[in-house]
């Protein structure tokens, strides 16, 4: 695996801050550009004017800013790299137009009924008590808006230019002093604290989301096209099943029951294999259009406060067998949620993915503000690859054994996810000493909360 780390002064952009950075990813082999993409920044939210259509570039430090945040996104693509760049380059100007919508409501000291301040009821403060609605609900509903806008733009722009393709989207937000972690795939974020390792995110696979996607096969039984079975078996059923009663699951079953096997039951299932362990598996081939060669690749940025980005490119093989993930949706996907493959079906099918795929995250909250924080606490973001050979815990202990000996260098969070990404290519001197390989691109952010801590409202 190789790969090279461009890092310029952006010097040529006068809108952004001296102190930002830049990092350009060489790719190696794999593909014209890196199928993982990432973004971060600064948000700056304004109060918004009603009937004012000004638009402000992204990073642009304003003068006029009401509410100020930090952004950092992690994208992996599937089918090419097109959603991901799009995906980079879009979805924090969705986020940041969704919150300008909302900011009055959330500076409140409680989100008003109506915007405008105007109470039509004189008990509508005791609807919205009665609720439980907070400014933080305000924040979730504006990053769940987000990426559904940022999908349906990915759907018209890759429709128009003729591509395929989309992505997994894992992102983190800091705003009045909450960090908030939205996930549509199977990227993952953890926190890692001296004595705490939390997960700040849920993966989103076929697996983990059996019952819901069964459940769309069994109200839409038209998607399947009667070429796939709805139903889970322990293994694939065969010709010499027919008869006999086996194991099975439907959408209204988390337990098991027996069925007696008929011949549709020998359809390819919807969902077929479990877990994310790596193994040798033969995929469709999916004719895949790449973007063109004028496409222009995102770029991240570092921030004054460390958070720090690294990317590792990976080869992939040619061939009709791949390493991968076993639990696959209609024979296609690995994952159950993220943006774009609007255009994606079945090979040699007009079967669509989409109406079982899920555009909105999970998010959840961390109130950073009620930590007691330390220099070493993180949150680590990272892509599918990293985690598919390194558990939370081994990613724990490798921030906790490397933090504490490196804390004269300015450069040390940048280091460490070096280092976990070094962990996971099997390469002599590797920190778990276990020769894992991660046959994946990783991606992966090391944000330390340090400088995110008390009385960092940003308003």
């Amino acid at each position: 695996m190789r790969g090279a780390l461009d890092c310029s002064s952006g010097n040529n952009q006068k809108t952004m801050n001296r102190a930002v950075r830049i990092l350009r990813i060489i790719n190696a082999e794999k593909s014209e550009f890196n199928e993982d993409q990432a973004s971060c920044g600064k948000l700056c939210i304004r109060r918004c004017e009603f009937g004012a259509e000004e638009d402000q570039e992204w990073l642009t430090l304003c003068p006029e800013e009401f509410l100020t945040g930090h952004y950092w996104a992690l994208f992996d693509g599937h089918g090419g790299p097109a959603a991901a760049i799009l995906a980079a380059n879009t979805l924090h100007s969705c986020l940041r137009r969704q919150l300008e919508a909302v900011v009055e409501g959330m500076v409140a000291a409680q989100p008003p009924m109506h915007l405008s301040g105007h109470c039509i009821c004189p008990s509508d403060p005791q609807f919205v008590e009665e609720k439980g609605i907070r400014a933080e609900d305000l924040v979730i509903g504006a990053l769940e808006s987000a990426f559904q806008e940022c999908d349906e733009v990915i759907g018209r722009e890759l429709e128009a230019s003729g591509q395929v393709g989309g992505c997994t989207a894992l992102v983190a937000v800091s705003l009045q002093g909450k960090l908030y972690v939205a996930n549509a795939g199977d990227s993952r974020a953890i926190l890692v604290r001296r004595d705490e390792v939390r997960p700040l995110s849920s993966e989103f696979t076929p697996e983990t989301e059996r019952q819901r996607i069964q459940q769309l096969a069994f109200v839409y039984p038209e998607l399947l096209a009667g070429e796939f079975t709805r139903l889970e078996f322990p293994r694939r059923l065969k010709g010499d099943d027919l008869g006999q009663k086996v194991l099975f699951r439907d959408h209204h079953m988390s337990g098991w029951g027996y069925k007696c096997v008929e011949k549709s039951d020998l359809k390819y299932p919807l969902i077929h294999g479990q877990g994310r362990q790596v193994s040798e598996w033969p995929l469709p081939r999916i004719p895949l259009k790449l973007p063109p060669t004028e496409s222009k690749a995102p770029k991240g940025c570092s921030l004054p406060l460390c958070a720090l980005l690294v990317h590792l490119l990976g080869l992939s093989a040619v061939s009709s067998h791949l390493p991968c993930p076993q639990a696959r949706l209609l024979g296609t996907l690995a994952v159950s949620r993220g943006l774009g493959d609007h255009q994606l079906r079945v090979l040699d099918t007009d079967i669509q993915l989409k109406p079982f795929l899920l555009s909105v995250p999970q998010v959840t909250v961390l109130d950073v503000d009620q930590l007691e924080l330390q220099e070493e606490d993180v949150v680590v973001m990272a892509t599918d690859g990293l985690w598919d050979v390194l558990s939370n815990e081994q990613v724990a202990r490798l921030v906790r054994s490397f933090l504490p000996g490196n804390r004269e260098d300015p450069h040390r969070f940048s280091e460490l996810a070096k280092m976990l990404i070094h962990s996971t290519q099997g390469k002599d001197g590797s920190p778990t000493g276990e020769g894992q390989v991660s046959y994946d691109d990783v991606s992966v952010f090391v944000i330390p909360l340090h400088s995110h801590g008390q009385g960092s409202s940003g308003h």
